[in-house]
C-alpha cells in the first residue's frame, strides 16, 4: 500500500481536514485517537469477516440479489455496514470531544460553539441527512437512497422519520457544517468509497430494493459489526491518515475475529438423507414424525408448517428433524426453538445440544439459552465457568452511543457534557471478548437458540436496537412450541412476528397439541401477510387438516400473491385413550362469602377429594390432582397428607427455585419416561421404581411439557383445551402395569357446580383467569359427555368418555367456534351475557397490545425502515420490562429468602452468611437456589420496601436480587401480611399476623 494513497487526487487542505477528523476518543480506543476513516474501514473489515465466518447461505445470496451480481455482495456489505459512521464528519459531533474537536478547528473547520451547544441532534441522524444528500448528488434512484438512510440514521437502535433528519433552521447549518464541511463530507464518503474497491458512488448503487424485513435483518448486521469494531482490546485507535487503510484494519478484524471466536452454524449443508433420523434420535421415525419431514421436502419455499399432534406424539423431534431439512434447503443456518415457559425451556436446551451433537459434536457448544433465569441452569452455568465471574457485566453491549447527551452509557449529565470536566474520568468500554453473544440484545444471533418464545415476541415491539433481534432471527429456522398457550395479548405480538419472519422468507415451525381453528387461521394469515408485504391476506376458504395428528404447510407462490397449501394427517402411533369423565361437584359461594365460608367450603371440597382417592387408589396407583391456584393445591395437599401421609407431593410455582427444581425432578424419576436421560438425574444417582400409590398435587405447571405418567387425574375446570392438555397426563406411557381399579383411563373434573339443569356455578378464581365464557362452554361440553345435559349434543362418545386424542380438533372447535350451539337453552342468557364481556375485553387487550407493536397499524406495506420508532421506543430493551410489554398479566416479581438470626444472615437452609450478606462462592448456588416468586398482590409492596442485602451490590449475581429476610421462623411481615416458607407446603400466607415483622438489622 503506497503512504497516502488514501488522499491521492484531493487538495492539500481537505486531505489535512480527513487527517483530524476523529471517529473514537483516546479514551475509548486503547488511549489513541482513531481516526473517523480509520472506523469506517474497521468497520467494513469486520463486515467482510462477518461474509465469510458468520452470515447464513440465504442471507449472502440476498445480498448478492441486491447488489447485482452474487460477486459483488461481500463488497456491497462492507460499503454498507462501513458508511454507518459517516455522520461523524460533522461539527455535531467533532465537539463532543473537547481534545479532537479543538484539534479540527485547528485545522480549519470551525462552528459557533454556543449554537452546537445547546443542539441534541447527533451523528446517525446527521449520517441519514448526509447519505441523503450525497447519494442523491451521486444519480442514485430515490428509492435506493430512501431504504439506505435509515440504516444510517438508526444505527444506534432507533429509526427516525425523514423530518428529524434536518437540523433545525434556527441552528442555521452549524451543526451539519458550512463553508468546507460539505465537501470533506463528500470526500470522507468517496475516499472510503474507493477504498473498498469502487470506482465512485456511483458503482456502488444497488439494483434491488430489498423488503423492510430485508433491511431490519442488514440494519442489525450493520450494528454487529459497528459494535465489533468498537473494541478497543482489538481496534486500537489510529491518528496517523498515512498508515489507514483497508488492508491494516482488516489485519485488525482478522486478529479481532479469531479472539472472539465467533462463527457460523453448520454452513452448507446438503439435504439428508431417509435414515438421518434413525442417526439423529436412535430410532426410526413414527408415521407424524415422517409425514412433517417429509413436508419439509415438498414445500416449494420458504413457508409455515403447522403441526398438531397430541401430548407424546414426538412433534419436538419432527420440527427437529424438520428444520435440518428446511436449513439445507433455503440456506439457513440456525436454528431458534422458543418454548411457553423458562421451565420447559431449560430441558429443549439439553434435547437441543444433544440433536445437534449428532450433527457435528462441535455444534453442541454454540446453544444459547435465553431466558430470564437461565443463570439457574447448572448446565448453562457449566458453559460459563469461562466467561469469569461476572459475565453478564463482561459481555455487556459495545453500544457506543457516539457522545450523545440522551444516550450515554457513563451517566454523564447535560451541564457537563462536551466539556473537559466530562472525561476527566471515563471509565473503560464495557468489553468483546471471546463469547461476545452473551452480551445485551445479542443472544438471538447465536446460531443455535433455545428460549422462551417472549425472544421472538420481543423482536415484534417498537424497542431500541430491535433490529438485533431480527438479524438473529432471519437465517434461522424458527420453531414455536405450545403456540396455542399464548392468549389474545401475546397472540398480537406473535402474530406481528410471524409477518415480519414470512417477509424474511424464514421457515416457521408451529407446533401444537390443541390448536382452535381460528386461531390456525391467523397465525396463517399473519405469516402469508408478510410474505406478501400486505397489510392484510384473507384466505377465502382456506382449506383445513383432516385427521389427528395434522400438518398445514404453506408458502406464496414465485408471484408473491397466489398462496399454495400441503395438507396432510396420519394415524398417531398408539390407540385412542377411551377416557372416562366424571364430575365431583363443589359448592361454589359468592364472592361476598364470608372468609370462614370460604375455609369451610374448601375443606369439604378438599374431603371429597381424599374420599374419592382413598376408594380409587385402593389397591394403589398414582394420581394427579391439578388446581388452578397455588392456595387451592396448597389447601388439598394438606388435607391429602393428612389422609395418604409420605405418599402426598406438592409442585406449584411459589415454592423456592430449588425446591421447585429438586420436585420436578423427582416427580419425572417416579412417573417420568422408563428411558429418561441420565443428564436429568445427578451424577452416581439411580431411578427409583414407579411407586406402589403416590398422590401428586400441583398447578397448571403439569399441564404442559410435563412428561409423567398417571392412572388417575383429578383436575380443576379449565378451557377445553387445557383440560385436554392435562388428559394428556393418563396412561401416557406403554407397559406401565396399573392396579385395578385404575386401569382405565379416568379423569374428574372439579371447581364447578353443575346447576341442575341451571347454570353451572364456577369458581371466581377461575372465571379471573380463564373467563367466564369459554368455562362456560367447557363446563357444557364436559356436562354433555358424563350425562347431565342431553340437550344438546357435545362431541362426547358414548358411555361418559371421549376418545384421546381422536377427538380433540373437535371438542376444542366446538367451544372455540362461537357459531357452534354448545350450551343448553337454559344457560344461553348467561353464555350471551359472558361472550359481550370476554370479546369486550379481548378487543380492549388487543388495542393495549398494538401500542407496542413493531409496526403500527396502516404502516405494513411501508417500502422502508424509516420512522418505524416515530412515535418513540414503546418500552426499555431490558428483559424485564419486555417481559412486562409482551405479556399483560398481572406483574410478580422475584425475591430470594434469608434469614436473620440476630446476628448474621443465613441461607434457608441454615448457612451463615455474614452481617452484610456476603455470599461465599460454594454457597452461591444454595443462595440463588432460594429465590420464590411472590403472589401478585405482593408486587408493588416488595418493589417499594424490598432490597439487595448490603454485600449484594456489587455481585455479579445478586446486585439486582431483592431479599425477602425471614425471622428464624421463616416468618416476616410484607404489607401487613405474613408470609411464611413451609418446607412442605412453599410460600404460605398466613391468616392470623404476626406480632409485627421479622427482625432484621437497623
Amino acid at each position: 500500500m503506497v503512504e497516502g494513497h488514501l488522499t491521492s487526487g484531493l487538495e492539500p487542505e481537505v486531505a489535512r481536514y480527513l487527517g483530524v477528523l476523529w471517529g473514537k476518543s483516546k479514551e475509548r480506543a486503547g488511549g489513541q485517537t482513531n481516526l473517523l476513516l480509520s472506523h469506517l474501514l474497521d468497520t467494513a473489515a469486520v463486515a467482510e469477516q462477518i461474509w465469510d465466518h458468520f452470515l447464513a447461505p440465504s442471507t449472502r445470496t440476498l445480498v448478492g440479489e441486491i447488489a447485482g451480481r452474487p460477486e459483488q455482495g461481500r463488497r456491497f456489505f462492507a460499503w454498507l455496514c462501513g458508511v454507518h459512521d459517516c455522520g461523524k464528519a460533522t461539527p455535531v459531533h467533532q465537539r463532543l470531544w473537547p481534545e479532537g474537536g479543538r484539534a479540527v478547528q485547528q485545522a480549519g473547520l470551525t462552528w459557533h460553539e454556543p449554537t452546537t451547544a445547546k443542539s441534541k441532534w447527533r451523528h446517525d441522524k446527521a449520517g441519514g441527512n448526509l447519505v441523503r444528500r450525497l447519494l442523491s448528488d451521486a444519480g442514485w434512484p430515490p428509492e435506493h437512497v430512501d431504504w439506505i438512510w435509515p440504516l444510517v440514521a438508526g444505527h444506534h437502535g432507533v429509526f427516525p422519520s425523514e423530518g428529524q433528519l434536518q437540523e433545525q433552521r434556527k441552528c442555521r447549518g452549524q451543526l451539519l457544517g458550512t463553508g468546507r464541511w460539505p465537501e470533506v463530507q463528500r470526500a470522507v464518503l468517496e475516499v472510503f468509497t474507493r477504498e473498498l474497491g469502487f470506482p465512485d458512488l456511483v458503482a456502488v448503487k444497488p439494483v434491488r430494493v430489498p423488503s423492510r424485513a430485508a433491511q431490519l435483518h442488514l440494519s442489525g448486521l450493520v450494528v454487529m459489526a459497528d459494535w465489533i469494531a468498537s473494541d478497543e482490546d482489538h481496534f486500537k485507535g489510529e491518528d496517523d491518515l498515512e498508515r489507514v487503510c483497508l488492508a491494516s484494519a482488516r489485519g485488525r478484524a482478522e486478529a479481532a475475529w479469531k479472539a472472539l471466536a465467533l462463527r457460523r452454524g453448520w454452513g452448507s449443508v446438503s439435504v439428508p438423507g431417509p435414515e438421518f433420523f434413525q442417526d439423529r434420535f436412535g430410532h426410526p421415525p413414527r408415521a407424524s414424525q415422517v409425514m412433517v419431514v417429509e413436508a419439509a421436502r415438498r414445500m416449494e419455499a420458504p413457508g409455515l408448517l403447522v403441526v398438531e399432534a397430541p401430548m407424546g406424539e414426538g412433534k419436538t423431534k419432527a420440527a427437529l428433524a424438520a428444520a435440518e431439512v428446511l436449513a439445507a434447503r433455503f440456506g439457513a443456518d440456525g436454528i431458534f426453538v422458543g418454548m411457553p415457559t423458562q421451565a420447559t425451556s431449560d430441558p429443549m436446551f439439553s434435547q437441543v445440544r444433544a440433536w445437534l451433537s449428532t450433527i457435528d459434536a462441535d455444534l453442541a457448544a454454540q446453544v444459547a439459552l435465553l431466558h430470564g433465569k437461565r443463570m439457574f441452569n447448572k448446565e448453562w452455568k457449566a458453559l460459563l465457568e469461562a466467561a469469569g465471574p461476572d459475565p453478564d457485566r463482561r459481555f455487556g453491549s459495545v453500544d457506543e452511543c457516539g457522545m450523545c447527551i440522551d444516550d450515554d452509557p457513563f451517566g454523564r449529565d447535560a451541564a457537563t457534557f462536551g466539556t473537559e470536566a466530562a472525561w476527566d474520568t471515563v471509565p473503560p468500554e464495557r468489553q468483546a471478548p471471546a463469547q461476545w453473544f452473551l452480551g445485551a440484545k445479542r443472544g438471538l444471533l447465536c446460531p443455535f437458540v433455545v428460549g422462551t418464545i417472549d425472544q421472538l415476541l420481543f423482536a415484534a415491539t417498537r424497542t431500541k436496537h430491535v433490529m438485533l433481534r431480527m438479524a438473529g432471527l432471519a437465517g434461522k429456522v424458527v420453531v414455536l412450541d405450545e403456540v396455542h398457550a399464548a392468549d389474545v395479548y401475546m397472540s398480537q405480538f406473535l402474530k406481528e412476528g410471524l409477518r415480519w419472519l414470512g417477509q424474511a422468507r424464514v421457515p416457521v415451525i408451529l407446533l401444537s397439541a390443541t390448536l382452535a381453528p381460528g386461531q390456525r387461521r391467523e397465525l396463517i394469515e399473519a405469516y402469508l401477510a408478510g410474505a406478501a408485504s400486505q397489510e392484510e391476506y384473507r384466505i377465502e376458504r382456506a382449506p383445513e387438516p383432516q385427521g389427528y395428528p395434522s400438518l398445514t404447510g404453506v408458502w406464496l407462490d414465485p408471484d408473491g400473491a397466489t398462496p399454495r397449501f400441503l395438507l396432510d394427517s396420519t394415524p398417531t402411533w398408539r390407540s385412542d385413550l377411551p377416557v372416562q369423565v366424571e364430575i365431583l361437584p363443589e359448592k361454589i359461594l359468592g364472592r361476598r362469602a364470608a372468609r370462614e365460608e370460604k375455609i369451610d367450603a374448601q375443606d369439604v371440597a378438599d374431603r371429597a377429594v381424599a374420599d374419592l382417592l382413598e376408594d380409587r387408589l385402593i389397591e394403589g396407583g398414582c394420581a394427579l390432582v391439578i388446581r388452578n391456584t397455588v392456595a387451592r393445591a396448597q389447601s388439598a395437599y394438606v388435607v391429602l397428607r393428612e389422609r395418604f401421609g409420605g405418599d402426598v407431593r406438592l409442585l406449584h410455582a411459589q415454592l423456592t427455585v430449588q425446591d421447585r427444581a429438586d420436585r420436578t425432578r423427582q416427580c419425572l424419576d417416579l412417573l417420568g419416561p422408563e428411558r429418561e436421560p441420565e443428564s436429568n438425574r445427578e451424577p452416581g444417582a439411580t431411578r427409583p421404581s414407579r411407586p406402589s400409590r403416590l398422590v401428586l398435587v400441583a398447578t397448571q405447571l403439569a399441564e404442559q411439557s410435563f412428561d409423567v405418567d398417571v392412572d388417575l387425574l383429578i383436575s380443576d375446570l379449565t378451557t377445553i383445551d387445557l383440560l385436554l392438555q392435562r388428559i394428556g397426563r393418563l396412561h401416557r406411557h406403554s407397559g406401565v402395569k396399573r392396579p385395578v381399579p385404575v386401569h382405565l383411563p379416568r379423569v374428574v373434573v372439579t371447581g364447578f357446580s353443575p346447576g341442575n339443569g341451571k347454570r353451572p356455578s364456577i369458581l371466581s378464581a377461575s372465571e379471573k383467569i380463564y373467563g367466564r365464557y369459554l368455562l362456560l362452554r367447557s363446563a357444557a361440553e364436559v356436562l354433555s359427555v358424563v350425562g347431565v345435559s342431553r340437550e344438546i349434543s357435545g362431541a362426547g362418545g358414548a358411555g361418559g368418555k371421549w376418545s384421546i386424542p381422536s377427538q380433540v380438533p373437535e371438542l376444542v372447535r366446538r367451544v372455540y367456534d362461537d357459531q357452534e350451539d354448545v350450551v343448553p337453552s337454559a344457560w344461553a342468557e348467561d353464555e350471551e351475557s359472558a361472550r359481550q364481556e370476554w370479546a369486550a375485553g379481548e378487543r380492549a387487550r388487543a388495542e393495549h397490545a398494538s401500542a407496542y407493536l413493531l409496526t403500527r397499524l396502516g404502516e405494513h406495506e411501508n417500502s422502508t425502515l424509516a420512522g418505524l420508532h416515530f412515535a418513540g421506543a414503546s418500552a426499555g430493551s431490558g428483559e424485564s420490562s419486555l417481559e412486562a410489554v409482551v405479556r399483560d398479566g398481572p406483574r410478580s416479581v422475584e425475591v430470594i429468602l434469608v434469614v436473620w438470626d440476630g446476628g448474621i444472615y443465613r441461607t434457608l437452609a441454615g448457612r451463615p452468611l455474614t452481617a452484610n450478606g456476603d455470599v461465599a462462592h460454594d454457597l452461591l448456588d444454595e443462595v440463588l437456589g432460594s429465590t420464590v416468586r411472590l403472589p401478585v398482590n405482593f408486587t408493588d409492596p416488595a418493589l417499594n420496601e424490598l432490597r439487595p442485602l448490603p454485600a449484594w451490590h456489587g455481585h455479579p449475581w445478586l446486585r439486582y436480587s431483592l431479599a425477602l429476610v425471614l425471622d428464624e421462623a421463616r416468618r416476616t411481615v410484607l404489607d401487613g401480611q405474613t408470609l411464611r416458607y413451609d418446607g412442605d407446603r412453599g410460600l404460605v400466607q398466613e391468616v392470623v399476623a404476626a406480632s409485627g415483622p421479622a427482625c432484621r438489622p437497623g
